[in-house]
């Protein structure tokens, strides 16, 4: 046990002590309430007042407050669609703090940079179409599907062009190059200005202000050319740009390994309880593993369920919230089964006490007191459930998805909201997403059922000895 303890204490601070992991970690964590607030504009217009599969069906007087839709879709779009342009902020600024650049410059840097690779042009053949038909359905097409032009007049749609950045570039698609793009400028920002070299100095009567600009201007210029070059060199070589190239040879790779390999979350949760039973907050030592594969198949599935999709059309079964939902009753180690079975069928008063007042924490999935209580942290009988109980639930909750049961988990909701809730909400506002968090809350308490009746007659056991 202590050789473990000493290895997962060298991962951990290896975790810890990375400026790249933190800041990705930091970033997501900040994006968190404006993703919230497009989870409410997403869940106004597609579940509340919507006569198309929403709460409209039921109740058709709620579509007298289809008003205000426009209001609510402007909240979406711009927390959900534009998830690229924030994250180059959020994470161009942590990394400048972890540089000691605690000035707004180098994020301005950044994001200059991220519109210098991004393409300002959209040609007639990519211009893609929303056509909302009479119905009420949405249909995704493309412009080239609506106007044909004869081969005999010596021009295409190609020809014709738009100016501005497509929405394939500011949403999902295009954070992996949000990513690098943030981390890359940043860094060679503050390498660049850093280089007294390259400092343009004035004499000490001059206002700080212009002394700031004029030390500003080569290290600016400089990141910026560089990143160009990056980016005209990567067309040139592979005829793509920098993002399609990110795109297809990283982030998608990944979110296809990601997004419904059962084997991969086990592993990746395993690691998470492992490094909880000795001690170390394990979810928040993974979370930049967790938020930079796995949020974005949240969004994804967002992204999907608001241009009308449902069922197996939804991408993905796993993301962030679908873990919190099945893999996270209560807290980590789906603890709240721990606190259901004390509850009913213990009669030691001193877990009855723990569980007493674990509950209502436990509600909010906060379940320190049961972790440390107990305790279950280097107890290695009520490690064995702490373990086995997310993966089975995980498990469950993956095939319930796969067997259409379970709708996908399409929306985000604050950590601390109660169980059923959540799984009510995050499913759109289904009573089978409730269900299921149920059975699996179910499960839970099945699984720690045989271990902590074990436990208490250990307890009994060692209280006659002494």
């Amino acid at each position: 046990m202590n050789k473990l303890v000493d290895v997962l204490s060298w991962v951990a601070m290896r975790c810890t002590q990375n400026k790249y992991l933190n800041a990705i970690k930091n970033a997501f964590q900040n994006y968190m309430p404006i993703s919230l607030t497009g989870a409410v504009g997403m869940l106004w217009t597609n579940v509340l007042v919507n006569d198309h599969g929403g709460l409209g069906t039921i109740f058709p007087l709620i579509m007298d407050l289809k008003i205000f839709n426009p209001i609510f879709e402007a909240l979406n779009y711009a927390a959900i669609s534009c998830i690229s342009i924030i994250i180059v902020l959020l994470l161009s600024s942590e990394i400048a703090k972890a540089n000691g650049d605690y000035d707004i410059y180098p994020v301005i840097v950044s994001f200059i940079c991220w519109l210098i690779v991004t393409p300002h042009t959209i040609d007639g053949l990519h211009i893609n179409l929303l056509l909302h038909t009479d119905s009420g359905a949405i249909v995704h097409t493309k412009l080239s599907a609506f106007v044909h032009i004869p081969n005999y007049i010596g021009i295409t749609l190609k020809d014709f062009t738009a100016q501005g950045i497509g929405s394939i570039y500011t949403s999902l698609s295009g954070l992996f190059t949000a990513m690098f793009v943030a981390i890359i400028a940043t860094e060679l920002y503050h390498l660049l200005r850093n280089c007294d070299c390259l400092l343009i100095k004035l004499p000490s009567q001059v206002s700080t202000n212009q002394v700031l600009s004029f030390m500003n201007i080569v290290p600016t210029f400089l990141t910026c050319l560089i990143m160009s070059s990056i980016s005209y060199l990567c067309i040139l070589s592979t005829g793509h740009t920098l993002n399609t190239n990110i795109y297809n040879l990283i982030q998608l790779p990944l979110q296809l390994m990601a997004g419904d390999n059962l084997i991969a979350v086990l592993v990746l949760y395993f690691i998470i309880l492992l490094f909880w039973t000795v001690g170390f907050h394990g979810k928040n030592l993974m979370l930049p593993i967790v938020e930079s594969l796995y949020r974005p198949l949240l969004y994804i599935n967002m992204a999907a369920f608001n241009a009308g999709l449902r069922g197996k059309d939804i991408p993905y079964v796993f993301n962030s919230t679908m873990f919190q939902m099945f893999g996270e009753v209560g807290g980590s180690g789906c603890t709240l089964g721990v606190v259901i079975y004390i509850l009913i069928f213990s009669q030691r008063h001193d877990n009855r006490l723990i569980a007493n007042i674990s509950l209502f924490p436990s509600l909010a999935n906060i379940n320190e007191t049961v972790i440390f209580g107990m305790p279950i942290v280097l107890n290695p009988l009520l490690d064995i459930p702490f373990i086995l109980a997310p993966l089975i639930c995980l498990t469950v909750g993956y095939f319930l998805i796969q067997i259409g049961f379970c709708p996908h988990v399409i929306m985000e909701v604050p950590w601390v909201m109660p169980p059923i809730l959540m799984g009510f909400l995050v499913t759109g506002g289904s009573i089978y997403g409730a269900i299921s968090h149920l059975i699996c809350i179910f499960i839970s308490v099945l699984v720690y059922a045989p271990f902590i009746y074990i436990y208490e007659r250990k307890q009994k056991k060692e209280e006659y000895i002494y």
